[in-house]
């Protein structure tokens, strides 16, 4: 019920934000932002197909789409999700009640509900009672700002693929409890097979979040709070979903040097040498830990070593290197395609306004309250582990230890390391919510809490029945009072989105530019470029492919500070025929100066001069993008404008030279 409510929701949502009913097809497709408008017209042009097994032909040899390139748009842009959507339109006979865009959206929305479903289930499961989905499901629509991106850009990988990753974190929790049934644990098992498979097929960036989740579980294992059983099987679906996963994706080398079939050989090459925490004095046992630790991490990084350098070759590690030492402050460097990445909302470290806003919505302090109660009882449990004494096999509340359920621990670490390593805010906040809703449900978590404090007045399993159910009431209460009628005020406003001047510019690349133009601009507008009209593009908003990201630095060099014949020669390699020029890049005014193009391009070219602290740019060509609207020589030599707006200035790379003076 809180799944169907909250996609009913988002749809309403949807539609008045955007008019979206009221709108006609291009205005519709516009919306799509962010550069994620490329991924709908893959599904447009399979519905357009004359057959399911051509559309899916063209994709995989696509020769329309990148300049001078023929790519497998299927394995480069994780295109799944597109070809099983329009296959199940096809074959449903959709199209005569339900036009191809709804049914687009409405696939994408109906996973939303299938995401705050398994937060709901998750938390219940680790809680004990239906209360914490509710409460769950509460903070996670109230936070919607910072738990999902699918308000403004619903095609993106994310969106498809989170809700298969909330299930598989589900399944898991279930699979690591300690109280479960043999038919339990197989449909678990099963669950945790299938959505982890999904999960690595619909996005290219799953091999990194799922390295992360099984890091949580090495150490698990290494703490021995997990039986060596469940790991096997755990360590057999990773790798069953790997090998299937680049099997689907046409061999896809990133997935053999992922870091997380590296710490997956790592470990089975520990298992294999028998680094159990075993028997003996503590200091033995940690020794034996460190050398545990000491042979996954450089086996693991010896194959991935390997593997990408007989691979990738030298130069995709050395990019990969660069980047993480610059992201965890180890180096610093010039180059544009590092410092682009990181100035990407993806890759950013979460400012306090995040923080302030789970504050205000009662999570945060909540959540620390919950992890610093769970972690401390955790390493309790840890330390009994080394110190040779078993944990409580058959749990009750009476014993009052929560760090001792494996699921738990599990759940710490996996917050934590989301946490810490600053990733996206999307991958961390929900859980945060979830995690936190059962914290404050859970009796045993209360029980805890008074075990240590020895409280005897009142007894402690009646104070904290009464507790977990008390406390998330009030704050049910309290969130219903303050954000109910803030969240139904966004479906009764109607909100004005329309952007007239994209609108005017896409309108006429489709009735004046040639069919074979090709266009080259920002890789966001390329994306909507691209969807309304059809038309070649020089890149895409794809920012997992180095070679894209070449070609993007090369197109954004209109808006750095260089002359007219280095720009025409970067323009005519990608057999450009447009380049659109953006009022808002060019004459970006922002206060984080260190992530506008212009600024990151000046760097990369060395035109920046340090001049008593302060930060200068200089070059003896003035900035392109605007010296060509002077419409001078020698700009008119090389290029001649044939649109402008407020917004966009389109300029056609002159095949043959004019030198006008």
């Amino acid at each position: 019920a809180c799944g169907m409510l909250y996609a009913v929701y988002l749809s309403t949502y949807h539609d008045r934000k955007f008019w979206f009913s009221t709108r006609q097809e291009l205005e519709r497709e516009i919306t799509f932002q962010g550069g994620s408008g490329v991924y709908y017209y893959y599904y447009k042009r399979l519905i357009a197909a004359p057959s399911f097994e051509r559309g899916f032909y063209e994709l995989v040899v696509d020769n329309r789409t990148v300049s001078g390139q023929t790519i497998n748009a299927v394995e480069r842009l994780s295109l799944y999700p597109e070809l099983i959507t329009s296959f199940i339109y096809r074959v449903t006979g959709s199209q005569d009640f339900v036009e191809p865009i709804y049914f687009y959206i409405g696939a994408v929305l109906g996973l939303q509900a299938v995401y705050v479903t398994a937060l709901f289930v998750c938390s219940w499961v680790m809680s004990g009672t239906w209360v914490a989905g509710m409460l769950a499901v509460a903070w996670y629509v109230i936070n919607r700002a910072d738990t999902t991106k699918v308000d403004h850009a619903i095609p993106l990988r994310d969106n498809w693929a989170l809700p298969y990753f909330s299930w598989q974190v589900t399944a898991l929790t279930g699979f690591l409890r300690n109280k479960i049934g043999s038919s339990t644990e197989m449909f678990c098992y099963l669950t945790m097979s299938a959505t982890t498979f999904t999960f690595l097929l619909v996005w290219e960036h799953s091999h990194y979040v799922l390295f992360i989740q099984g890091f949580c579980l090495f150490l698990l294992d290494s703490f021995d709070l997990v039986p060596p059983r469940k790991m096997a099987d755990i360590h057999k679906v990773y790798l069953s979903s790997l090998f299937l996963a680049y099997m689907f994706q046409f061999q896809n080398t990133a997935l053999l040097s992922s870091p997380l079939l590296s710490l997956l050989i790592g470990s089975v090459l520990a298992s294999e040498n028998c680094f159990q925490l075993g028997v003996g004095p503590l200091v033995a046992r940690v020794m034996k830990l460190f050398l545990h630790f000491y042979l996954v991490f450089t086996s693991g990084i010896t194959y991935s070593y390997l593997v990408k350098v007989s691979h990738m070759g030298a130069g995709h590690l050395d990019f990969i290197l660069k980047f993480l030492e610059v992201k965890f402050g180890l180096n610093t460097t010039t180059d544009f395609v590092p410092n682009f990445l990181l100035c990407q909302e993806s890759f950013q470290t979460p400012g306090q306004d995040l923080f302030l806003r789970l504050t205000q919505a009662s999570v945060l302090p909540f959540y620390f309250l919950v992890l610093a109660v769970c972690l401390l009882s955790a390493l309790q449990a840890i330390y009994r582990r080394l110190s040779g004494q078993p944990l409580c096999k058959t749990y009750s509340l009476e014993n009052g230890g929560i760090g001792e359920k494996p699921e738990v621990v599990y759940h710490v670490f996996h917050t934590m390391l989301f946490g810490g390593l600053a990733l996206m805010k999307y991958l961390w906040t929900p859980y945060v919510c979830m995690f936190t809703a059962f914290g404050v449900c859970s009796p045993d978590l209360w029980m805890t809490v008074f075990k240590w404090l020895k409280l005897k007045s009142i007894h402690p399993v009646v104070l904290s029945l009464i507790l977990s159910t008390a406390v998330p009431t009030i704050i049910c209460f309290s969130l219903w009072r303050e954000f109910s009628p803030r969240v139904l005020a966004e479906l009764s406003e109607l909100q004005e989105f329309y952007d007239g001047d994209t609108v005017e510019l896409m309108s006429w690349i489709k009735s004046q530019a040639p069919v074979a133009a090709v266009f080259a601009g920002s890789p966001q507008l390329l994306g909507a470029v691209k969807l309304c009209s059809g038309s070649a593009v020089t890149s895409l908003p794809l920012y997992s492919d180095i070679n894209l990201l070449k070609r993007t630095e090369d197109t954004y060099q209109v808006y750095a500070m260089r002359s007219a014949e280095d720009i025409y020669k970067l323009l005519t390699a990608q057999k450009t025929n447009y380049v659109i020029i953006e009022e808002s890049i060019c004459s970006e005014l922002t206060i984080n100066k260190g992530c506008r193009i212009k600024d990151l391009l000046d760097i990369s070219n060395g035109h920046i001069v340090y001049d008593k602290g302060e930060i200068y740019s200089f070059s003896k060509y003035g900035r392109f993008c605007h010296e060509i609207k002077m419409n001078y020589s020698p700009y008119t030599n090389y290029f001649t404008r044939v649109f402008w707006n407020r917004s966009y200035h389109v300029y056609k790379v002159n095949s043959v030279i004019s030198f006008q003076y």
